[in-house]
């Protein structure tokens, strides 16, 4: 590799580190991509597709601690802590629950509020712009109830988005029918959010953009995992699997996998932890639902896509090392049935477990530290958030104005 040639290395070829190669590159800055493994085939491949603009709330709050013993105790559960685990993920944890105290907790959903309410825009545009709209639906989502007590919570949640500026109307159980006719009638109404969408092929997508990056100029380097980084007096120096090379800026995008580079780079430990998330895909279920429908009682998604229905949800911690445990992504057809009126066709069902970064105070890192840039730990917004990263990314690169006032997401929250 010659590395005299590149402007910037990027670390990480998700969906994160795709858009940010595709807006730089088109702006004129030489631009390689490492990734690990191939490109986009880590939880950007297996996400839940959901354009999910309407999730403006920490990933945690104080109401979950009841519910630890659960965790710990039931397979099965959409939380799962594996308890051999628990020493590792003391420290997040704790960080996580300083985070749960009001005046934390609002910063952080406001900082989720201004990103999220730039992000669906921001990929209707990036799509215009690179020929992506075949593959996304701006067509809204559901939340669906089926407890008198969920619905009650139901209603009131919607009322608090709509205070905030989040859109959604509050469905009867008959005019949920009529948008979802599939759908049981255990299901007592629902929130529909009208400005929210799906992707209904991602690895279609990531195709596309990986072309493009490629006619623009760009370089992808696949199977080159960065094993360590340091930052010299020269530049920075990468250790591959099978070289060094001499950067003269990084961005940092490597998902779950970036806290021991970050440490690296900047001197900073991030306050960051996995959450393992599964999914089933049905492909032979193309038909069942037009719009994702997300239950507030069983805690999971269906998205419809092109190559069938995709069934995503469930939180597992258990790192980046423990074997997956599939019964979790098989669980969640017997919550989809549950839901559906007719049996699922679960012939040539595929399970699937990637790494979300969560960070304790559930917002990404999008910074510059001089010649390292830092775009990781999106949680489950990944997808949702990849566009407007990307636009903040270019505007700190050629100094200018972030449509997104960037402080809420700087690195030095942590030091």
């Amino acid at each position: 590799m010659d590395t005299q040639v590149f402007d910037i290395h990027i670390i990480g070829g998700g969906i994160i580190g795709l858009c940010a190669a595709v807006a730089l590159q088109s702006c004129g800055v030489k631009v390689a991509i490492l990734e690990a493994d191939k490109i986009a085939r880590g939880a950007s491949y297996g996400n839940a597709g959901h354009l999910a603009t309407e999730q403006v709330f920490p990933i945690a709050d104080a109401g979950i601690l009841r519910h630890v013993p659960a965790m710990l105790l039931n397979p099965e559960g959409p939380l799962r802590i594996d308890w051999r685990y628990l020493p590792r993920l003391a420290p997040w944890a704790f960080q996580l629950m300083l985070n749960m105290r009001p005046e934390p907790f609002a910063r952080s959903h406001q900082a989720l509020l201004a990103l999220n309410a730039k992000s669906l825009q921001a990929w209707q545009d990036f799509a215009k712009e690179w020929q992506l709209i075949p593959w996304i639906k701006i067509q809204g989502s559901l939340l669906t109830a089926e407890k008198p007590s969920s619905l009650k919570i139901l209603t009131t949640h919607g009322q608090r988005l709509n205070c905030l500026g989040v859109p959604n109307t509050l469905l009867s159980q008959s005019a949920l029918s009529d948008l979802a006719p599939t759908l049981q009638d255990n299901q007592l109404g629902a929130l529909f959010f009208p400005e929210t969408g799906h992707i209904t092929n991602i690895e279609a997508i990531t195709h596309k953009l990986s072309t493009i990056f490629r006619s623009l100029g760009g370089q992808i380097y696949e199977n080159c995992r960065v094993l360590s980084a340091a930052v010299t007096i020269e530049g920075i120096c990468l250790t591959t699997s099978d070289q060094q090379i001499n950067a003269s800026k990084v961005m940092l995008a490597a998902g779950a996998h970036s806290k021991a580079l970050a440490k690296q780079l900047t001197g900073v430990s991030v306050p960051m932890d996995t959450e393992r998330g599964y999914h089933l895909m049905l492909p032979h279920e193309n038909e069942r639902l037009n719009l994702p429908v997300s239950s507030m009682d069983r805690r999971f998604i269906m998205t419809p896509m092109e190559r069938g229905l995709r069934l995503a949800g469930t939180v597992e911690y258990a790192g980046l090392e423990a074997p997956a445990n599939m019964n979790r992504a098989h669980m969640l057809l017997k919550q989809a049935q549950a839901m559906l009126k007719t049996p699922l066709n679960s012939e040539d069902s595929t399970p699937w477990m990637g790494f979300r970064p969560s960070t304790a105070d559930s917002l990404p890192i999008i910074d510059r530290q001089k010649s390292v840039f830092l775009n990781f730990g999106h949680q489950h917004l990944g997808l949702t958030q990849a566009v407007i990263s990307a636009q903040i990314i270019a505007a700190l690169y050629f100094g200018d104005i972030p449509t997104v006032e960037p402080t809420a997401y700087r690195l030095d929250r942590f030091r």
